[in-house]
């Protein structure tokens, strides 16, 4: 076997020594060899292929497991495939940058004049409700809001209870790169007993402010604002977190700009 030790092996591959180590404690390109005494690494000829695949994967942003799925396929169609599926979220990622650059140049033509909102003063009523309560920082929020949803539903739906409204999801304090408290759930008809981490609550009625917001989740941040301006103009007071409740979900429609949210903020209203 023709070894050659990690420093060459860097130079031939043009990965890092750092990142070539990384691979390694990955599983994603082990050392042919490590001396027992010395600790040096050595790798083979041969495996500088899959280094090249590696270094233009992570050039294109491919998630490590994806990359290593990718180094097990077995077959060209099942490489191919992976590289579809990263194809697609580019193509994602794309239209949402393309989506912001669109509402930062509203926000920029508005020129700090609020946007209108239909906003208005509702109840809702006490209901049961199973939520998921977890941490998530900013980076990680729509991972962790989507998990918190799939959680609740298959608790709900192995439980035998009956859904009985919208999707709903809550904070107190918004993330940054800090995590924070976030609550998502679904109402339900009956009290829900607490079952794979997720727990049943019994929501109080609530006198709320409430607005429509239409568009992408990412673009509610004006609706938050007239809200909160109008809770001030009228004399009210916020009594707790604000709700976003969905109104339907991207598996009602494909397009971002159709969804419907609505936004309610607890308030006390003046004697």
């Amino acid at each position: 076997m023709n070894l050659i030790q990690i420093g060459r092996f860097s130079r031939v591959t043009r990965l890092s020594v750092k990142a070539l180590r990384r691979y390694a404690d990955e599983g994603l390109l082990v050392p042919a060899h490590i001396d027992a005494s010395s600790g040096y690494r050595y790798y083979t000829y041969e495996q500088a292929r899959d280094a090249e695949l590696i270094r233009v994967l992570r050039s294109l942003d491919v998630p490590l497991s994806d990359i290593q799925r990718a180094l097990q396929a077995t077959d060209r169609q099942s490489f191919l495939t992976i590289l579809s599926e990263h194809e697609l979220r580019i193509q994602s990622e794309l239209a949402h940058q393309q989506r912001m650059l669109g509402f930062l140049r509203q926000l920029i033509n508005n020129e700090g004049v609020l946007m209108p909102y239909d906003i208005s003063i509702k109840q809702t009523p006490a209901h049961f409700a199973a939520v998921v309560r977890a941490d998530a920082t900013a980076a990680t929020m729509a991972d962790t809001v989507g998990a918190g949803f799939a959680a609740a539903a298959a608790a709900i739906q192995a439980s035998g209870a009956a859904f009985a409204g919208p999707p709903f999801f809550s904070m107190a304090t918004p993330p940054d790169d800090e995590p924070a408290e976030i609550e998502v759930g679904f109402p339900v008809a009956t009290a829900f007993t607490d079952r794979d981490g997720v727990i049943g609550v019994e929501v109080p009625a609530m006198v709320v402010a409430a607005a429509i917001h239409r568009g992408p989740y990412d673009q509610a941040g004006p609706v938050y604002q007239a809200i909160e301006a109008w809770i001030q103009a009228h004399g009210h007071a916020g009594v707790g977190a604000p709700r976003e409740v969905y109104l339907n979900s991207p598996g009602d429609t494909t397009n971002p700009e159709d969804y419907l949210t609505e936004i309610q903020f607890p308030i006390s209203t003046p004697a």
